[in-house]
């Protein structure tokens, strides 16, 4: 579990950044990151609506650097078309959460009453165990977490965050404006 932007003292920092889809991208911008000592919380990376571009979903930890000085640093790497921090109130979020659950049959029950809480589908039933698939944002999979602890999570899989900036404003080059 990884503290929400939202709830937050202003150290955690949700960054939106277009990138030329083409492979070692990824390792810079990790790389620039690690070099720099700044702590990755969650990273996310996948295709846009354009082939030749990818969107990285970057949540960093800030102890001591402002994030206006990050994103310069990253905006200096070539793969890299624009950087944009993303505002919690400005910015819808999701993350994906696989968690199995070794569990006996007789209790199938209460856990299915606990996905359907939680908006969840159980996606694999197995005599002993469930596997339960969960979308929203971290702080909703953070209190699923919680409240399944208590089975005995087995495995657990996160796929950290994704964000779109609500509205019509797009990362994007001018030409595809």
């Amino acid at each position: 579990m990884y503290p929400n932007a939202e709830a937050s003292t202003g150290n955690v920092h949700t960054l939106s950044l277009l990138v030329e889809n083409r492979a070692g991208v990824l390792q810079r911008v990790a790389g620039l990151f690690a070099r720099r000592g700044y702590n990755i919380e969650s990273l996310a990376v996948g295709p846009t609506e354009h082939p030749e571009y990818s969107r990285m979903t970057i949540v960093v930890r800030l102890e001591a650097k402002p994030v206006e000085q990050v994103i310069r640093q990253v905006q200096k790497l070539i793969p890299v078309i624009e950087v944009k921090e993303l505002k919690p109130s400005d910015y819808v979020e999701r993350e994906l959460l696989l968690v199995k659950i070794k569990v006996p049959e007789q209790n199938h029950a209460e856990l299915r009453a606990i996905a359907d809480t939680y908006e969840a589908q159980i996606v694999d039933v197995s005599p002993d165990a469930l596997m339960i698939e969960a979308s929203g944002t971290a702080a909703k999979l953070d209190t699923l977490e919680e409240r399944l602890a208590r089975y005995g999570i087995q495995e657990l899989c996160r796929s950290g965050r994704i964000a779109l900036e609500r509205g019509f404003k797009t990362l994007a080059t001018p030409s595809l404006k």
